[in-house]
């Protein structure tokens, strides 16, 4: 019996990765050009750095990550998103010492066991990044900003930012309270998640996804945290406001949204598309550092989903450019041809072509048709005469045009023709 993959999960076929590969190109530029730099982290923590960072009222926490013990006992969980990871290793390794602003960015897998559906897996796999030492409103903006750009890059239309701040420890409290107030008199209407996050984090209620649990917060006439801020956190968020006005990020204020972990204060935002919902988002988390023993220090960023982008683009036919294709494929027409192709094939491929060549000992018009249907764009024949004088027969695919150049010469004759 064959062996399936488990569920909430998918095989990345050639076609595919080709799509990813340019989603992860066109990310990388982005973030450095924003003059971010790359961390790796490990796929899996212990499992205490997500209760502690991520917040155990949170879904991902109670609900979602896939958490078991090691030989030693020891409780470790595959990482459900990637900034907890970021943070841990930000402290560990003490990159609070330096006097900069660290710019951090990630790309790889996440995993959470939720219920599969279109765009939405066990394992997905997101981009992000964290930035720590600075609380500059216009910091909030520049993230937002890069967080669109590299959506918009790659060609996604009607994307809207929704933008919201979500409050500090100043104010926080006072909602909360406000929040019990409204929502108590009503509280066995609302579904079993939002009774107990009505005592432990109410804020949380306003992400539920039960359409009856937000006519409940309706007719309680809820407080939204905007109604309750603080300040300097009104001053922040004006200030945000100010700064994407200036850099011409289209926004629209949402004071019902609530990002789904717990760690964020004051700005938070999400991405979102017409007809497809949230595509990317993220927000500033003031104290998460601290949380996770290392010394109070400012931190924001946001993340992605690949796979929710991917499908995106699918759905806005969205044509992302194909690479992949062979520049030269090798067809021999004899035994001489094949003895030939092997020096032929390692000079282009030290010269930093793309190269490949038959090795089923097919035909000569097998192989040309193998050429044709990989869209190479020349094939270089070779038999016993260009192994004889110690050139190669280069033809263009596209044009039919046909060279006989020594191999000497054949890397600067591609190069002189733009490949």
């Amino acid at each position: 019996m064959l062996t399936q993959r488990p569920r909430g999960t998918s095989d990345l076929l050639p076609q595919d990765t080709v799509l990813w590969q340019h989603l992860e190109e066109v990310a990388r530029e982005c973030f450095e050009r924003y003059n971010y730099d790359e961390i790796r982290v490990p796929v899996f923590e212990h499992t205490e750095l997500f209760a502690r960072g991520v917040g155990e009222t949170t879904d991902i926490v109670s609900k979602e990550m896939y958490t078991f013990s090691d030989r030693a006992g020891r409780s470790v969980t595959l990482r459900p998103e990637g900034t907890a990871g970021v943070i841990r290793a930000y402290v560990e390794n003490k990159l609070y010492g330096s006097p900069d602003v660290s710019k951090l960015y990630y790309i790889g897998p996440m995993f959470r066991y939720e219920k599969p559906q279109k765009g939405r897996y066990r394992q997905f796999h997101q981009y992000g990044c964290e930035v720590l030492k600075a609380e500059s409103p216009a910091l909030d903006a520049e993230v937002i900003a890069l967080n669109v750009d590299i959506i918009a890059q790659l060609g996604a239309k009607g994307l809207t930012v929704e933008l919201n701040s979500v409050g500090c420890p100043v104010c926080r409290p006072l909602h909360k309270d406000a929040m019990i107030a409204a929502l108590t008199p009503y509280r066995d209407d609302l579904c079993r998640d939002c009774q107990e996050r009505l005592e432990r984090n109410p804020l949380r209620i306003f992400d539920c996804k039960n359409e009856h649990c937000h006519e409940v917060l309706a007719k309680a006439a809820a407080p939204t945290i905007l109604d309750m801020q603080c300040d300097e956190c009104n001053g922040h968020f004006a200030a945000v406001k100010q700064s994407l006005a200036a850099m011409n990020v289209a926004y629209v204020v949402n004071p019902l949204l609530v990002r789904g972990l717990d760690y964020y204060t004051r700005t938070a935002w999400e991405v979102t598309a017409p007809g497809f919902g949230t595509v990317a988002g993220g927000g500033r988390y003031n104290a998460l550092v601290a949380q996770v023993g290392g010394p109070e220090t400012p931190g924001i960023g946001f993340a992605g989903g690949v796979e929710r982008l991917l499908l995106l683009l699918r759905e806005q036919n969205v044509e992302v450019p194909v690479t992949g294709r062979p520049d030269v494929y090798v067809a021999v027409a004899d035994a001489s041809g094949d003895n030939f192709a092997v020096p032929v094939l390692q000079q282009l491929r030290r010269s930093g072509y793309r190269a490949d060549r038959d090795y089923q000992g097919r035909s000569l018009k097998t192989q040309l048709k193998a050429a044709d249907r990989v869209h190479a764009t020349f094939v270089a024949i070779l038999g016993e005469a260009e192994a004889s004088t110690g050139s190669v027969t280069l033809k263009h695919l596209d044009s039919g045009k046909q060279d006989t150049v020594p191999l000497a010469q054949l890397t600067e004759f591609l190069k002189q023709r733009g490949v």
